[in-house]
Formats: structure tokens, C-alpha cells, sequence
């Protein structure tokens, strides 16, 4: 096979797939193709049970600033915005209750001051601080068996999404091939993308594409591609690999717990599951793994390709690793995955959201778990927060971690914007036809306006390397 196109994406996970729907049916660029290495889309990380199934709005997740909050926000509207438009039997996603929980004295006041003080109530209208007493009414299990004098507080809120983003893929790619200037090619791997004077060749084991412009949106494998290509020389990457027990039919919907400060990985919660109501999921726990694909041995020569195996990497790596918070938390997720060992020491994370667990009501979810690639900047010797982007010539690589399934959509709103400048201003983003097909579906609390944005504002809104 072979072809030339306007456009060529690569990667047909949840980040791809976004990008192909919104360039085919809000722009009119001539020809679009979509190339993923593995024989459907969504087969890796964005598989329903490789990621927690959760749409982050930042509302609960107190690892969130103010300003990342209000970024994630739009993001997460956006595509809760597209499944309430184009899910409407809730195939793809399930609306439950959500919230955090803060247990004791020491985290409530800390929720009190993140919810009226710091502007979290005020950046979400449907959130709203509850008691024990509601508490109960809304998730008995999480009040059965605590002890009556702990104090406790809750923010909960309606917008509970559950999303199987393996299927919501598949419907951008299904929405997208409608159009006559689309194709997708399936099984199809990637093994070279060269330069050429008027855009890119990329070489596969079916055939070659020549294109105008490229996306690169293949996960972990985005960094070792764009390295190939001389960019992203200064980045490596800690792959990290999540985990979950399963549990029966415990919580009614989604129950966080308060994030530990300085980690960057999300603290433990409870989830009800998309697609099967009597199971319960805890986690993830959070493992490092020297591979890009979780149980796939072939990539841990890729990892050895982005890691680079010299001193900047080496130095980097210790830096963050040797923090007084980081390396015991690193070393205490290695246990977790241990027959015996590892349910008894993840029991008291499952406890803290349900107390009357016990350890044999919680099994490792064997076949569960995907790998984020969490980006390592080896100039700052630091890890860097949130979803990277190198934007080169003609060129886009999308290096996704968590939450970036929840704003795939901005990114691809994005995304689209620079696609458009990329290919000489030929092309046009109908962004107001994308807003309304998307967050203007969004069912917004009572009084409260969807927010609106130019294409400017929406392209420059945020910096490329943070989301």
C-alpha cells in the first residue's frame, strides 16, 4: 500500500483517533490518513482495562492547582460534551456520583480551604462539600464499619464519567470515516519517517505515505520516533506501569482519596466499573517498568532508545529518585505486584475508602494495567507534570500521560489549529461547529455558561509542553 495525503496521524489510540475526527469533520483539508500499528484502535493504553476509566475534570483530584484544574476542565467538557451527544444509550460511558473523600483531622481542613478557599467551588458549581450523613446516603460502604468519632468531609459532584476509551475511539474513527477524504490502515507499523523537501515519507512494513504534514501520536513510542527525527533530545522517559484489585459490588460510583503531596501519580480511589456494575476497582498502584508497553518484552529495547543510557539520564533518574517522598512510595508500589505480600499491604489503601474490606474480598486484576509514559526532563534533572508536545517542522509528537485521554479533544482542538498553519493557511477549522458538536452539548449546572474561546485563544491557551 501507498499513498500521498494532506495529513498523516500515527497512532490509534484515544489521543489519534480525537485528532483524525476532529480534523475530518471540522476542516477541509483534501485527504486524511490514520496509520496504527496494531490490528483495531484502541488496543493498548486506551483499552477499557488499561486505564482507570476515569474523565478528570480536576474538580477531585487534589494534586491539581487552581489554573490546572481550569485547564483539564475545559478538556474534560469537551468530551463529556461528545458522549453525551453521540452516547446517548450510555454504550460508551456511565454517569455515576464522584467524589474525595478527607478522613481525620488533619485532611478535612485541608479540603475545607482547597473547596472555599483556594476557588474550587467556585471553578465548579456542581461540587459541594457533604457530611458523614450524606456521605452515607450517597456511598454506605465507605461509613460500614468506620469508627463514629473520625471527622470527615467529602466534595462530591454528579459529573461522575466513566468512559471506555477504547470504544469512544473507535466511534471518533467511525464518525470520521464517513468522510470520503479519510482512510485508515490497521496493522499497519510505522518503521521510518523521514524528512522531504514538501513534508514527510513515512515508511511502514505495508508500504510508504508521503504527506504534507504529520502527527505523531503513539504514546511512548512518540518520544523514541521524534528522537529518531533530532528532536526531544533533552526528554527521556519513566514508563510507569499502573495496576488495580477488584473487588464485588462495593461503591456506586467513583470515591478518590486525598493526594500525597509532592507524588505525582494519583492517590488510590475506589471506581464502579463502566461496563460491569458488580465490580469494584481500586487503584492504580504505580510500578516503573523498562518497557513502553505493559507485558510487551519487544519494547523494552524501545525504552532503551529513548532512555538514552548516558550520564544526563543516569543523573536525572537519581535526582528525582532519591526524594525523601518519591523513592519510599516507588518502593513500596514494587510490592504490590508479590503473591501473598501484595494484597496484605495494598488491603489498608482499600480500607481507607471502604473499612469493612478485608483480604479476601480484594484480588489482583490480572490482565489490567497499562504503562504511562511520564516525561523526564534531563536539563531541569526533574519530572515534568502533564501531557508533552514537540512541535517541530511540519510535525507534531504526542507523548500523553495521564490526563490525557480526559483532554484529548483540546489537544486535538489544538492540535488542528497548528495542522492549519502547517499546511500554508489552505485549509479551514470550523472551530464553533466542533465547540457546538462537543462541550456545546455539555449539560453545564443551572445559571452557569459554557465557555467560549476564539481560535487564537483556544491555540495559545495553554503551553504546548503542560496540560
Amino acid at each position: 500500500m501507498s499513498g500521498k495525503y494532506d495529513l498523516v496521524i500515527v497512532g490509534g489510540g484515544i489521543s489519534g483517533a480525537s485528532l483524525l475526527y476532529t480534523t475530518a469533520k471540522f476542516t477541509d483539508i483534501d485527504s486524511i490518513a490514520l496509520v496504527e500499528k496494531e490490528a483495531e484502535v484502541a488496543a493498548i493504553n486506551s483499552h477499557h482495562t488499561n486505564n482507570s476509566q476515569t474523565l478528570h475534570f480536576g474538580d477531585i483530584e487534589t494534586n491539581y492547582t487552581l489554573e490546572k484544574a481550569r485547564e483539564v476542565k475545559e478538556g474534560a467538557e469537551l468530551l463529556a460534551g461528545y458522549l453525551e451527544n453521540h452516547d446517548p444509550d450510555r454504550e460508551m460511558h456511565a454517569k455515576r456520583s464522584k467524589m474525595v473523600l478527607a478522613v481525620g483531622e488533619d485532611e478535612v481542613p485541608q479540603l475545607e480551604t482547597r473547596y472555599h478557599e483556594k476557588g474550587f467551588g467556585d471553578l465548579f458549581p456542581k461540587l459541594r462539600p457533604i457530611g458523614r450523613e450524606e456521605i452515607a446516603d450517597i456511598e454506605p460502604k465507605v461509613l460500614e464499619g468506620r469508627e463514629p468519632d473520625v471527622d470527615m468531609l467529602a466534595l462530591q459532584t454528579p459529573d461522575g464519567y466513566v468512559v471506555d476509551y477504547g470504544m469512544t475511539a473507535e466511534s471518533f474513527v467511525e464518525q470520521a470515516t464517513e468522510e470520503a477524504n479519510v482512510d485508515v490502515y490497521t496493522g499497519t507499523a510505522v518503521t521510518d519517517i523521514t524528512p522531504t523537501l514538501d513534508g514527510y515519507t513515512i515508511a511502514t512494513e505495508d508500504g510508504r505515505f508521503d504527506c504534507d504534514a504529520a502527527v505523531v501520536a503513539a504514546g511512548s513510542h512518540s518520544l523514541q520516533m521524534a528522537k529518531e527525527l533530532g528532536y526531544g533530545e533533552d526528554k527521556v522517559l519513566l514508563p510507569v506501569a499502573g495496576s488495580f484489585f477488584l473487588a464485588d459490588d462495593l461503591l456506586n460510583g467513583k470515591v478518590y482519596t486525598l493526594q500525597m503531596k509532592k507524588l505525582p501519580f494519583a492517590a488510590v480511589h475506589g471506581d464502579a466499573d463502566v461496563h460491569d456494575d458488580s465490580i469494584t476497582r481500586f487503584g492504580p498502584t504505580a510500578k516503573l517498568v523498562p518497557a513502553l508497553e505493559r507485558g510487551n518484552v519487544s519494547t523494552v529495547s524501545d525504552f532503551l532508545d529513548v532512555f538514552g543510557l548516558n550520564a544526563a539520564s543516569f543523573l536525572s533518574y537519581a535526582n528525582f529518585l532519591s526524594d525523601r517522598v518519591l523513592l519510599p512510595y516507588v518502593l513500596r508500589n514494587l510490592l504490590y505486584d508479590l503473591p501473598e505480600v501484595g494484597p496484605r499491604q495494598f488491603l489498608p489503601h482499600v480500607q481507607k475508602v471502604v473499612p469493612s474490606v478485608e483480604l479476601d474480598d480484594i484480588e489482583r486484576a490480572k490482565g489490567y494495567g497499562g504503562v504511562r509514559p511520564q516525561i523526564v526532563d534531563t536539563k531541569a534533572k526533574s519530572l515534568d507534570m502533564g501531557e508533552a508536545k514537540i512541535v517541530g517542522d511540519d510535525i507534531i509528537f504526542n507523548i500523553t500521560p495521564s490526563p490525557g485521554a480526559s483532554t484529548c479533544l483540546k489537544n486535538a482542538m489544538r492540535d488542528t489549529h497548528t495542522l492549519v498553519d502547517f499546511l500554508d493557511g489552505e485549509y479551514e477549522f470550523d472551530e464553533a461547529a466542533f465547540r457546538e458538536a462537543t462541550i456545546g452539548q455539555f449539560p453545564y449546572a443551572e445559571g452557569a455558561d459554557a465557555p467560549a474561546a476564539s481560535g487564537a485563544d483556544a491555540a495559545a491557551e495553554a503551553p504546548a509542553d503542560d496540560d
